[in-house]
């Protein structure tokens, strides 16, 4: 659905502030609580933490993430999936959203209500309450950005940092195409699998892959190391190539690294009997700088998306 309209009529500037307001808590429903605990108060009251905190942010730009072929149901479930896979590379849960809607006068009441009801579906389905936001307009602009806390499933977080030279690589899923294939939107954060893995103690490192495999890699990789990887071993969506699963970008799956003395064996009999449905590949390892893996693939000259580059 095209999100502007000239029939100002079925535009948001015909409502106000006030009254859209009125409407984001009836489209939210039981996604959100009632104020002072959701949205109605100048802070929303939360509940004392049972572990550690967590809080991440990513938005959706229309033009940048999604456009008029994607329904506004599908933005607001992308915009809340989309942070709740950067809580699942660091085995956390989540605990509250807020968000912070930037709009034209001229986005439509029909878009708006279908974005916000996309968005409440999937809060009810991951447990997320809506607790709070914020609108401003902006002209020519339709954005949203989403401020998802959590706290630590278990008794570890993981980060990126923790690899270590000789460690394995392993990624969840499948790379490359998102955009053409749909799954931009249409994917399943690995919540559960981040959880699952940041109890296994032979791994070490995690991180989403949101911006292309050879892009979020660097930052995974230890100090005087480079990640050897085997190109046929590079799971991928249907049509990918090499280039495609490396850089496309939007993948939301998880790239970890474990522990080079690990069974192998092992860890993947676990997960199959964990998550029969959804694979967990061995892609290469870090090797230290100047050592000669022989058919490993180095990622020079392949690079995945980076704003304001």
């Amino acid at each position: 659905m095209q999100p502007f309209t000239a029939q100002s009529a079925a535009s948001v500037a015909a409502w106000g502030e006030e009254r859209l307001i009125r409407s984001i808590r009836r489209w939210l429903g039981n996604a959100s609580p009632r104020a002072p605990f959701g949205i109605g108060d100048d802070c929303a009251v939360l509940p004392a933490s049972r572990g550690r905190q967590l809080i991440t942010v990513d938005p959706v730009v229309f033009g940048r993430h999604f456009d008029a072929g994607v329904t506004p149901r599908a933005v607001g479930a992308k915009l809340l999936k989309r942070n709740l896979s950067d809580l699942a590379a660091m085995g956390g849960r989540p605990t509250a959203a807020v968000l912070a809607l930037t709009l034209d006068g001229r986005v439509r009441q029909a878009w708006l209500e279908a974005f916000y009801r996309g968005l409440a579906t999937c809060a009810r389905r991951y447990g997320v309450p809506i607790v709070g936001g914020d609108i401003t307009q902006a002209d020519g602009v339709l954005a949203a950005s989403l401020t998802l806390l959590g706290e630590a499933a278990g008794p570890r977080v993981l980060t990126r940092t923790g690899a270590r030279a000789g460690d394995w690589i392993f990624v969840t899923g499948r790379l490359g195409r998102s955009l053409a294939t749909g799954h931009h939107f249409r994917f399943t954060p690995r919540l559960a699998e981040g959880t699952w893995l940041a109890r296994r103690a032979e791994v070490r490192a995690m991180m989403d892959v949101s911006d292309g495999l050879a892009k979020d890699l660097h930052a995974l990789t230890p100090a005087r190391c480079w990640p050897a990887l085997d190109p046929d071993a590079l799971p991928r969506r249907s049509g990918a190539d090499l280039r495609a699963a490396l850089t496309d970008g939007e993948d939301y799956e998880l790239v970890l690294a474990v522990a080079r003395g690990a069974d192998r064996a092992g860890l993947e009999t676990a997960w199959r009997r964990a998550f029969p449905r959804t694979l967990l590949t061995c892609i290469g390892r870090f090797a230290r700088n100047g050592e000669a893996i022989p058919g490993a693939f180095r990622l020079a000259g392949y690079h995945g998306y980076e704003h304001l580059r």
